[in-house]
């Protein structure tokens, strides 16, 4: 593993930790860290979070994410011991709404058309019928 993703796993951890149980912020309540990703010279990170609500909610927690961004910087420095604390941007990760999106949409698909027997079945049933015909 490179530099770069292991300071990036040891931010997420430190992120995870600042914002669950130090910020007393009550619109990031419902926030996750999903993944960070940090640049080669480890001076910019980029958090990417998800809401458990929906735009509601994502709006006010990203405007909290980004005032707090300066307190979070200064507890990165302090706990990894870091010479340089990076630039931190907070980035609302869209995928997992995405994901669920599809996923309602073939859930969707699927009761609206129910999906015809496979030919290999309808063809043993035809069989059938006819020997008890016979």
């Amino acid at each position: 593993m490179r530099r770069p993703e292991k300071v990036a796993e040891l931010v997420r951890e430190e992120i995870v930790q600042i914002v669950g149980y130090e910020l007393e912020d009550p619109r990031l309540a419902g926030v996750t860290v999903s993944d960070v990703r940090m640049s080669e010279n480890l001076r910019e990170a980029r958090i990417y979070v998800m809401f458990a609500g929906g735009d509601a909610e994502a709006t006010p927690a990203m405007l909290a994410l980004n005032h707090a961004a300066p307190y979070v910087r200064r507890q990165l420095a302090m706990e990894l011991s870091l010479r340089h604390a990076p630039q931190l941007f907070f980035i609302r990760d869209t995928a997992g709404e995405k994901a669920a999106r599809v996923d309602a949409l073939l859930t969707e698909i699927s009761h609206d058309d129910p999906a015809p027997a496979p030919a290999g079945e309808a063809a043993v049933q035809e069989r059938g019928d006819q020997m008890d015909e016979g």
